[in-house]
């Protein structure tokens, strides 16, 4: 299925998950990547690719995940093989890259005032 942004995907959904529900394929030369987002994202994909390949992107869907604490907002991919990703802003905007290394997690803040596909907004 396609919705308009050039690649076909399923579509996600965004009820919350509950507590240790997330499970990771992360080992030898793949890893995974969590962005922490702000609840106002709650249902935007965010997209990453590798550094240097821009048209091999994911994505995943900012989903509310219960922990112990309370509740967070965050995109989880994981199954990335180990290198440097882009953090996709909008289609043709990077935020940040970061390092994803094979067994590990990689985690990323995403900005408070940015909402994917828009310019950041002042607060």
């Amino acid at each position: 299925m396609s919705h308009g942004h050039g690649h076909p995907h399923h579509h996600h959904t965004y009820a919350p998950s509950g507590q240790g529900t997330v499970m990771l394929n992360i080992g030898d030369g793949i890893g995974a990547l969590i962005i922490h987002t702000p609840a106002q994202l709650l249902g935007h994909e965010i997209e990453v690719s590798p550094v240097g390949d821009t048209g091999a992107r994911t994505h995943a869907a900012v989903r509310a995940r219960y922990v112990s604490s309370g509740v967070t907002f965050c995109v989880v991919i994981d199954s990335l093989p180990e290198g440097r990703y882009a953090v996709w802003q909008d289609a043709d905007t990077p935020l940040t890259q970061v390092e994803v290394r094979g067994g590990a997690v990689a985690e990323v803040t995403w900005p408070a005032n940015l909402v994917p596909g828009r310019s950041p907004v002042a607060v």
